[in-house]
């Protein structure tokens, strides 16, 4: 654990299937075929791979001149690479962009990502097909993000790092009351006052109870006598009209 960080340093499609990174055992069949894949990056693909930004989620209705205008603020480009279908010609929804300096790269890999252009919130990252070590592409199981729908949730990039791990057996051992002697001292103290304390609260209420019957009684002897006078005092009317 003490080499682990929110990004990845190195490709690993089974820590890449884990949403902390520590995963033993594959969870989905993509996982398999990450982890037997033996691939080779494109080695058609031209340019300096240090100076190239991921661009992708773009509209299918962007074009190169489109990215062009957006991207040329950041710095000087020397090539945009918008991959389009081999069959159709239509855009794949994602494009690479080499620019001429690092300090170019740098700022439009930090201004923009989630930028909207065309109605559509684009998602930007470094190269990594070139330079991480290990990559898998996600049509072979790898990558990194995805859509939750897919099932095939990966971790480790800008996108969706990995979350900081949770010590499991530690939790476990205080939950269930396994930790130091102190600790079960302290829980068995405290399972005493509390049973002294319901104890104290049933005797309280016991004490009580008998008192509350003797001012039901008293009230209503109270009621009585007064219901007695008020027909006395009837009849010594009725006597004084006689």
């Amino acid at each position: 654990m003490a080499d682990w960080a929110p990004i990845a340093k190195e490709y690993d499609p089974l820590k890449a299937g884990s949403i902390d990174g520590t995963d033993e055992e594959p969870h989905d069949r993509a996982i398999w075929r990450a982890m037997l894949a033996r691939y080779e990056p494109n080695k058609g693909v031209t340019g300096d791979p240090h100076l190239t930004l991921f661009v992708a989620r773009l509209n299918l209705q962007t074009t190169e001149e489109k990215l062009k205008e957006v991207f040329s603020r950041y710095g000087d480009i020397r090539k945009i690479r918008l991959v389009r279908d081999l069959v159709t010609g239509f855009s794949k929804g994602y494009a690479f962009i080499e620019y001429k300096e690092e300090r170019a790269l740098l700022k439009a890999h930090r201004d923009a990502n989630r930028l909207v252009i065309d109605q559509h919130e684009i998602f930007v990252d470094f190269e990594l097909e070139r330079t991480l070590k290990g990559w898998i592409p996600r049509r072979l199981g790898g990558g990194f993000g995805g859509k939750k729908e897919s099932g095939q949730l990966r971790f480790g990039g800008r996108d969706r790092p990995f979350r900081k791990p949770i010590n499991l057996p530690n939790m476990k051992n205080d939950f269930y009351g396994e930790g130091s002697s102190e600790k079960r001292n302290w829980s068995r103290e405290g399972t005493r006052d509390w049973r002294t304390r319901d104890r104290d609260h049933e005797r309280s209420r016991d004490k009580r109870w008998p008192e509350r019957e003797r001012s039901w009684a008293w009230g209503d002897s109270e009621r009585e006598r007064d219901s007695k006078d008020e027909r006395s005092r009837g009849r010594e009317r009725k006597d004084r009209e006689r």
